[in-house]
């Protein structure tokens, strides 16, 4: 999974935040990070960490917040709760990614979440909405005028949640990345999941894509290849997943990819020759191709895995 927390968030240093702490010069110049220091806390625990940051710090300083352990975050979803119920005093708050756990804390599979959208409804103005983990995680489709990133980090991510990502009406939103991770970790995601993603008749202002971290990565790739949405990016990130040569050249296939400024396929199963036309065919274009992997092979099969599952 993760081996270090954030050092910075929205373009801010994250400080850690703990009751009676000396408030730096500008409190407004940092992103908040909210923790309890165990994983069996009481759920009473971290929300009097909340109340203790809505008392203390003033509210038009409150602008990002990190989400760290919150007491049995593989079972319990708390915080989104917690920030609905604070919303009204913190209209300041621009940007939010819950749970930034590393896997000694818990397993990106099993972080447990429930309903995120009221944090989107409770926060017009948010900006960045950043998840880690989809244990039941679940979205109803909203319009959002004022998001601009929309990240899911997941070693399995429902369809269901993609459809929703697709269902949303985001006219602001120029990054959203989904990592969709492993059939046994619930990534149950499939091209037509994607369909409306790929379309991007709601998401006029995309300009960085990611669909990654994908089992699938093959049938992603040549879906990807033919969707209109690739047209107006910037950034095309197909990494971390099962990507061989057959993807690969599904990609070059497509729509034409010069236009890109960088195209991520970093943790690939291609040969090198496969790598080679790749590079060879995007001229001009920042392409990453680090991290090659070679199948595992057992009992004379071969088996790939994406970069975060567990």
């Amino acid at each position: 999974m993760f081996r270090s927390h954030l050092s910075s968030f929205a373009g801010l240093p994250v400080l850690p935040f703990t009751p009676g702490i000396k408030l730096p010069n500008d409190p407004s110049a940092v992103a908040w990070r909210l923790e309890v220091e165990d994983f069996e806390a009481d759920p009473e625990e971290f929300a009097a960490l909340v109340a203790a940051l809505r008392d203390e710090v003033p509210a038009d300083a409150v602008r990002a917040l990190v989400i760290g352990e919150w007491g049995s975050a593989y079972e319990r979803a708390l915080p989104v709760e917690l920030l609905v119920e604070a919303a009204q005093r913190w209209t300041s708050l621009r940007a939010v990614f819950l749970a930034d756990l590393v896997s000694e804390q818990c397993e990106i599979s099993w972080l447990t979440h429930g309903d995120i959208t009221g944090l989107l409804t409770a926060y017009p103005s948010l900006e960045a909405l950043w998840v880690r983990g989809a244990n039941e995680l679940h979205l109803t489709p909203v319009r959002h005028a004022g998001l601009r990133e929309l990240v899911f980090q997941t070693g399995g991510l429902p369809g269901a949640v993609v459809r929703a990502v697709g269902g949303c009406d985001l006219p602001a939103l120029e990054r959203l990345e989904l990592w969709l991770g492993r059939s046994d970790y619930g990534g149950d995601t499939t091209t037509d999941d994607l369909a409306e993603v790929l379309a991007g008749t709601r998401l006029p202002a995309l300009r960085r894509l990611a669909v990654c971290n994908a089992e699938g990565a093959d049938r992603v790739a040549a879906a990807v290849a033919a969707a209109p949405v690739v047209e107006r990016l910037d950034v095309l990130d197909l990494s971390k997943g099962v990507l061989t040569d057959a993807g690969a050249e599904a990609l070059l296939a497509g729509r034409p990819l010069t236009h890109l400024r960088r195209l991520d396929l970093h943790h690939h199963f291609l040969s090198e020759e496969a790598a080679g036309r790749v590079v060879a065919a995007l001229p001009g274009v920042e392409v990453d191709l680090s991290e090659p992997q070679k199948a595992d092979v057992y009992n004379g099969r071969e088996y790939r895995f994406t970069a975060v599952g567990e």
